[in-house]
């Protein structure tokens, strides 16, 4: 009796050592903190002047954000960015808001949306031009942007991807009057 429990012992065992290392084998998890704008494996670089190239001064891991004042019912404004894949390979871009609670008291980022646009500058003075505004990832509040993401293009390797990001108002209400907020937002690059 003392062996076959034994040997059930051993079986079970093994089968949870088994499992175990199988788990262990078929997964891994990696964390990006603290950063407004983050870069994943690939090396990914910001231009921080739209309408120059990538010449080292110009590239750049985060920027100032913008400042967005007079904002109400129907307020739209465009927001320019550029990024550059500096790797040697492809990497898949994603997209996503990053705040405090703290930052926005009034919850302006239920109000405001965000719609991430492709944008070829095919003059290069990195102002949206008639025409070049491409199609649209998705548009999200910032509530939202910041739960869901965006995945937004494959950026090949040496290659300069812009973006217009649309940042809008449908609504805000009277009790919102005089709030102010403040977001970041970053771009993640994974290799494919």
């Amino acid at each position: 009796m003392r062996k076959v429990a034994l040997a059930y012992a051993s079986c079970v065992f093994i089968v949870v050592a088994f499992v175990g290392i199988t788990y262990a084998v078929f997964t891994d998890k990696a964390s990006v903190l603290g950063a407004s704008f983050s870069t994943g494996s690939a090396e990914m670089k910001l231009l921080a002047d739209v309408s120059k190239g990538t010449e080292a001064d110009n590239l750049v891991e985060s920027l100032p954000g913008p400042t967005f004042t007079g904002i109400g019912p129907n307020w739209t404004k465009d927001y320019p960015i550029k990024l550059y894949n500096n790797a040697g390979s492809p990497v898949l871009v994603t997209s996503k808001s990053k705040y405090l609670t703290t930052d926005d008291p009034k919850e302006l980022r239920q109000d405001i949306s965000v719609e991430l646009f492709s944008w070829e500058d095919t003059n290069g003075n990195g102002i949206l031009d008639t025409g070049e505004l491409g199609s649209s990832f998705g548009k999200k509040t910032i509530v939202k942007w910041n739960t869901e993401g965006l995945v937004l293009s494959e950026l090949p390797a040496g290659d300069v991807q812009g973006f217009m990001l649309r940042f809008s108002t449908a609504t805000v209400s009277d009790t919102k009057q005089g709030a102010s907020a403040l977001f970041d937002f970053e771009f993640t690059s994974s290799g494919l």
